[in-house]
């Protein structure tokens, strides 16, 4: 009977790139290391040959060192190959995920991705990644208390949506019948209710704006 692998057991580098390509926010190498069970110092001798590596193949993407993390970027000789992609999603419109998001957002704004999950009852990394991308929502600095991300809406969505500033945004109680539960938040501040379920009604059923 074989042994069981641990993380520690793994390559360094493939396990490193592994866990690099999933996160959405700079790694510091104090964290990696723990994750991977490896000395600190092995860590970041390992990512900066990664980074020598990329840039010696030549890939279209580089692992870079910023405010004290390290993360996947796209090579900068590419940004007009990455704009073209971008910019023809803009063309799409939006998702009922991605619009379910963005009204969380504006409504909770500053607001987490995690908190922002939490309402949906579902991971919205994805989708959050695509409003940052159509400049619906952008980032707007870190919570103190754990230091996560916030983000808010953006002045390009109030002039998509045709609003002249957040106080135009209508009131959430005549479109849902637990808008009292809403307003209770919990102390996490995560509002108890969730746009899913069954009996919410479809608020943006005759959105047609192409966004």
């Amino acid at each position: 009977m074989s042994e069981q692998r641990t993380v520690a057991d793994l390559d360094l580098k493939p396990a490193l790139e592994a866990v690099l390509m999933v996160i959405d926010e700079p790694a510091t190498e104090e964290h990696l290391a723990k994750v991977l069970d490896r000395p600190r110092r092995a860590v970041a001798d390992a990512l900066r040959e990664l980074a020598d590596e990329y840039t010696v193949q030549g890939r279209g993407f580089e692992l870079r060192l910023v405010a004290g993390g390290w993360r996947f970027y796209s090579r900068a000789e590419y940004a007009e190959a990455v704009e073209g992609f971008v910019l023809d999603g803009q063309q799409a419109r939006l998702t009922q995920a991605a619009l379910e998001t963005l009204a969380v957002v504006a409504y909770r704004q500053p607001v987490s991705r995690s908190r922002v999950s939490a309402v949906r009852g579902v991971n919205c990394d994805g989708v959050m990644r695509t409003l940052l991308q159509r400049g619906l929502v952008e980032e707007a600095g870190a919570e103190p208390e754990t230091g996560a991300i916030l983000y808010r809406t953006t002045n390009y969505f109030l002039e998509r949506m045709g609003l002249r500033g957040l106080d135009e945004l209508p009131e959430l109680a005549p479109f849902l019948p637990e808008a009292d539960a809403i307003e209770a938040d919990t102390l996490e501040g995560v509002p108890s209710f969730d746009p899913d379920a069954p009996y919410a009604p479809d608020t943006h059923a005759d959105d047609k704006t192409d966004i």
